[in-house]
């Protein structure tokens, strides 16, 4: 349709997503289909987070924000930064936005001119390709398979470098497969970026809490501070304190592009709920102690699906360091055929067969860059993850 804007066609809509709303749809259609495609968790967030949500409402507290956040929440971010990350910052260093995803795309269009390249380690997490092409950026994608670890190497970011090259991006611990970046591997990657000065670096620590088996969360800067004045750092409330839909990211970095990217802000959205903001100082600031709760049983499930996915015929599947997802491969299934005669040639092909068979929605690899695997997010009951593996594992044996 010639009304719609020329750069909408150099993105799709998020898998990630559709994914989630196609299980949604099935279940209401009354189909008995168990749903591992959506990145939440299924705790309730606590209710200390809740009723200071309440409190803010009775106090009044529900006019306009600043663009850059309520100046509680940007100081609670500071103290966040210095007691769990080492790190130094100012309420001007930082902003406050609509969720993680909001936050990049505020960088993306606040920095990218046409042709500028990032850098993406696939597997990644399916928005920062996308929301680098509507910033007319071009994403440079690197292989990181699981030889790797799926991380990137020194070695890989170097060769990936151009004198277009804007950012790297880093997800750590990853969506979608839960790998982790140790601070060696930090620091092998900085002393690269320390060559090319024009080099910044996007790290998103989204899943910072959500790690297992005794690792040590580092981020970029604390772990390269050299890299300090080069380094974007973003986090939100989404995934560890249990607030997908309150809608809260921030970003820490230099005073020039928290600038910046508040006045991208400034004309969408002007900042996310005042009423949210109050609620996240609440979870910066208070009670911590449902984390490692939560995680114990995260942890648990993680080990019955990884377990279970590596019981099943044509699958194999690495033990994550955090987040709450799994990346098999499904290499042992390419080629082979369903009982209706179909041949899996791709790993869409597999995700498709599973729910059409089994119900069991996930979502296939090739969405997040690297092929032929397929995700799972085992933030659900534990009784779900089982029952879903069992069809998994059903599935896999009934193909010839």
């Amino acid at each position: 349709m010639a009304f719609i804007a020329d750069r909408l066609s150099r993105i799709k809509p998020s898998p990630t997503i559709a994914v989630s709303t196609k299980a949604a749809e099935l279940k209401t259609a009354g189909a008995d289909v168990i749903g591992l495609g959506a990145g939440e968790p299924d705790f309730d967030t606590p209710d200390h987070i809740k009723q200071a949500a309440t409190d803010a409402m009775a106090a009044g507290k529900t006019k306009y924000a600043p663009v850059a956040g309520i100046p509680e929440l940007r100081r609670a971010i500071c103290d966040k930064f210095k007691r769990d990350n080492g790190l130094t910052y100012t309420p001007d260093q930082i902003t406050v936005n609509c969720g993680g995803k909001q936050s990049i795309y505020n960088a993306m269009m606040a920095s990218l001119n046409p042709g500028d390249e990032v850098i993406i380690p696939a597997p990644y997490w399916v928005s920062y390709p996308d929301i680098t092409l509507l910033a007319e950026g071009e994403p440079v994608i690197v292989d990181c398979p699981e030889s790797a670890g799926f991380k990137m190497t020194a070695a890989a970011l170097e060769a990936a470098i151009t004198p277009k090259t804007k950012w790297l991006i880093l997800n750590s611990p990853s969506n979608p497969t839960g790998a982790a970046y140790t601070r060696a591997d930090m620091v092998a990657l900085g002393e690269v970026l320390k060559k090319h000065p024009h080099v910044w670096v996007m790290t998103d620590d989204i899943y910072e809490f959500i790690v297992y088996d005794d690792f040590e969360f580092t981020t970029f800067a604390q772990a390269v501070p050299e890299m300090y004045d080069r380094t974007l750092t973003l986090n939100g409330l989404s995934k560890a304190y249990c607030m997908t839909g309150w809608r809260v990211g921030y970003a820490a970095g230099p005073v020039d592009i928290i600038k910046a990217m508040n006045k991208v802000q400034s004309q969408s959205t002007t900042g996310t709920s005042t009423i949210s903001q109050w609620a996240s100082v609440a979870a910066l600031d208070g009670d911590h102690s449902f984390i490692p709760e939560h995680n114990k049983v995260f942890k648990d499930r993680r080990d019955l699906v990884v377990s279970m996915l590596n019981q099943a015929t044509g699958l194999t599947c690495a033990t994550p360091e955090g987040a709450f997802y799994v990346y098999p491969s499904c290499a042992g299934l390419m080629g082979k055929t369903t009982p209706e005669g179909k041949l899996l040639e791709t790993d869409e092909d597999f995700v498709t067969y599973l729910l059409e068979t089994e119900g069991v929605a996930a979502v296939h690899g090739e969405a997040f860059g690297l092929s032929p695997h397929f995700r799972i997010s085992y933030a659900t009951s534990t009784d779900l993850l089982e029952d879903a593996c069992q069809r998994i594992q059903r599935a896999c044996a009934a193909l010839s």
